[in-house]
This record gives C-alpha cells, structure tokens and sequence, in this order.
C-alpha cells in the first residue's frame, strides 16, 4: 500500500467540508442501561473536543461508538461522512496506556509496527521498504525518533505515549480518539503529551476527541467540551459549559464551580475534580 507514507493532506482536502465525525440523536444501550442518551455532536476536521465526566459518564462508550465496536440502539453515527465500520481506517485510536513491564524485548519502533502487523482493520500489501517508512515517518512526527531503538519497557510514561500516539498515525487518520492519554504521568509529561496533539491536529488537519478526567491541562488549546453524565452531554466552549448551572442540569444535582489562579474546579457532593 504505497499511499500511507505519503503527505496526508491531499487526501483529507479532497473533501475538506466533509465533518470528521457526526453523532446524531445516538442512544447506545448496554446492559439495559442508557450509557449514552440523545447525544448529537459534529466534529469538524481540525477540532480539538476535550470529552470530560466522571467514571462511568460513557465517556469510553462514546469512542467505542465511534470505532464501530458498539451500536447504537437509535439515532446515527458518521465518520467521515460513512458508517464508523467503513471508515476505520480513517480514525486513529490510543487506548489507555498500560505501562509495559521493564523488561519488554521489544524496540520502541517495533512496538509502534505492531500498528502494522497486529493492527486487525489492516493495512496490507505494504513491501518491507514502504513498512519502515511508515514506521520513521509516524515517529518522527511524534518527536521519537531520538529513543526509536530503545526497549519500550525502558521508556517514561511520556515516551510510551507517544508511541501509543504514533501508532495510531499509521493510517493517516481523518480523527484521533485518545482514551485518557494524561493518566498516570507527571505535569512535565501531561503538558508535552498536549502539545504534541495540538500540534498534529493543526499539521495533520486531523480532528481530536481527547477523554480525560481534568480540563486544566487542556485549557489553551481545545475548541470545545463535551461533558457527559447520566447519559446526556452539555456540549459547548469551557465558557459556556463549565458552569454551575450548566453542569448542575446535566448531573440533575447541585454542582458547583470554582475557577481560581487560572484553573477550573468541579465540585459535587461526591467528589472533586479538575
């Protein structure tokens, strides 16, 4: 497949006003519960979309939704202007990252390979030349070529994720989908892991939905917010969302907001978060 290591602009501009991903009056269903209720956003190429809310909100339900992995029981789901099914190989996706045991054999480009060899949508008939080149373009993109060799056991949090980030680049994909990329690494780490995603977004013209449980670290950079909790979603600028009647609504209970010395906190009853 000669076409994945060349620029991919020209393919993604061939129908720059065509929405990166598009949910329409989804309800997903599971278990007999609504995870997700009614919810109808568009993402449009370029986007960065912070998805918060609390454990259990449906925050990861939504992405599998829109991998194709769940279906949902009403509405309509468009990736790419196709069904999620037919447009796999235009989303990328980063699971939560589990750190790997120090003792891992595997290089940090054979790790990022994987995408390649063990990736079960494909991207087959690639000679070995077109592979590796593949697999330098991805990393050079995410600032990993300086630790390419290394034992991916013996990287940081920050360097796993960035190859978890590469892999999913593999496919030039039109949207990105980054389950709790921020999770269990220092500040340092978080910042560095969200300008790298920033920056691609804006070079590759590739759309984000980023799944965390904070916003702070986000704040510079994204578009909007999509909150989920009991199934609904307040979808909007930190601005408009990020309030205390807003979110009280969503939660159907009293919620406060707090900002102070440039961050933003949500309190309730049950917890606190940032």
């Amino acid at each position: 497949m000669t076409g994945v290591v060349e620029p991919p602009e020209a393919s993604r501009l061939a129908h720059p006003d065509v929405p990166a991903a598009q949910l329409d009056h989804v309800m997903v269903v599971l278990a007999g519960r609504a995870i997700l209720n009614d919810i109808s956003l568009e993402v449009i190429p370029g986007e960065f979309v912070a998805v918060l809310g609390s454990n259990g909100a449906g925050k990861s339900t939504l992405l599998k939704a829109l991998l194709g992995l769940v279906r949902p029981v009403a509405g309509s789901i468009r990736v790419a202007g196709r069904s999620p099914v037919q447009a796999r190989s235009d989303v990328g996706y980063c699971p939560q990252v589990r750190t790997l045991d120090r003792e891992t054999p595997l290089r940090a480009r054979d790790l990022v390979g994987m995408g390649l060899d063990g990736h079960r949508w494909g991207l087959g008939g690639m000679s070995r030349r077109e592979r590796d080149a593949a697999i330098e373009q991805v990393l050079a993109q995410v600032d990993a070529l300086a630790f390419a060799e290394a034992p991916a056991g013996r990287l940081s949090g920050g360097e796993q994720q960035r190859l978890a980030i590469a892999q999913a680049l593999l496919t030039r994909p039109r949207l990105l989908l980054l389950d709790e990329p921020l999770s269990s690494l220092d500040v340092r780490s978080q910042r560095e892991v969200v300008a790298l995603v920033d920056r691609l977004r804006r070079q590759l013209h590739m759309a984000v939905l980023f799944v965390t449980h904070g916003i702070n670290p986000l704040l510079a950079v994204i578009d909007r917010v999509c909150y989920l909790a009991g199934g609904r979603a307040a979808i909007g600028s930190v601005d408009e969302v990020i309030q205390s009647d807003v979110l009280s609504r969503l939660y159907g209970s009293p919620i406060e907001v707090i900002r102070a010395a440039g961050r933003i906190f949500v309190a309730s009853d049950e917890e606190t978060h940032e």
